[in-house]
């Protein structure tokens, strides 16, 4: 390939990903404003579920209000956006993959949605009741008189919610990278004191300073990361079955010459 076709190749795929990137900013964007009108009933149902239930929520800003129907808006936005975001990533990756490859992969992209809100729920309604129950314990053991602003409130929940659903997308995430054989479950093996330590150390860091918080994400991050590990063993069979297939078919056309 000469060097002015390499630099046209580069430039081709730069363009390209530019392109993407300025579509999962119109969804992003779109995301965002309808969110906007679906803030309110969310906000409305979050402050009057059973964890909220006996806080006096204060507004210590004029822009506490305005800042609780944006940060709802982004995180509707976010559920909309991550399973465009991950078909963006897989239209701009797949004129390198194999047409078997690149069927497969594509039917993970609804399964993003899916394991996106099960996280969700998990963090919403096990972890963050649980760290909330723990660290007002504290507070008024320590005879601390609670006075909690709306905004202390909903960036609380939302430091648990958001990386807790991005992070059960690690069981998807690990299909796809075994589907293109950049990992296997040797090397997810091999890795594991690896991974088993940046878990823990995501689950200290996205929660209250308190053990019971770190132990109730610590032990499901541990279980997603194990279940990533059966998941791309299934794959990874497949692959050597369908090698041998692949093997034995070239085999027999060989002899039949």
């Amino acid at each position: 390939m000469s060097l002015e076709a390499e630099e046209m190749s580069v430039v081709d795929h730069l363009t390209e990903l530019r392109r993407r990137i300025i579509y999962v900013l119109v969804v992003f964007v779109a995301g965002l404003v309808a969110g906007l009108f679906v803030a309110k009933p969310i906000y409305l149902y979050l402050i009057h579920a059973d964890m909220a239930q006996g806080f006096v929520l204060h507004a210590f800003s004029f822009w506490d209000g305005i800042g609780m129907y944006v940060k709802i808006a982004m995180a509707v936005s976010l559920a909309v956006s991550v399973p465009f975001v991950v078909y963006q990533l897989w239209a701009f990756i797949s004129p390198g993959l194999r047409p078997v490859e690149r069927s497969a992969a594509l039917r993970y992209v609804p399964y993003v949605f899916v394991l996106f809100i099960l996280g969700i729920a998990f963090a919403y309604y096990i972890v963050f009741p649980m760290a909330l129950s723990f660290t007002i314990t504290i507070t008024r053991s320590m005879g601390l008189e609670e006075t909690y602003g709306i905004a202390q409130y909903f960036s609380f929940m939302f430091s648990l919610v958001i990386p807790l659903a991005l992070l059960f997308e690690l069981p998807l995430v690990v299909m796809f990278l075994t589907k293109l054989r950049i990992l296997n479950p040797l090397r997810l093996r091999k890795m594991r004191r690896y991974a088993y330590f940046a878990l823990v150390f995501i689950a200290v860091v996205i929660t209250p300073p308190d053990f019971i918080s770190d132990f109730l994400v610590t032990i499901p991050l541990l279980i997603l990361y194990e279940f990533s590990v059966f998941l791309s063993s299934f794959v990874y069979r497949k692959q050597l079955a369908m090698d041998r297939e692949l093997e034995a078919r070239y085999v027999r056309k060989e002899e039949s010459r």
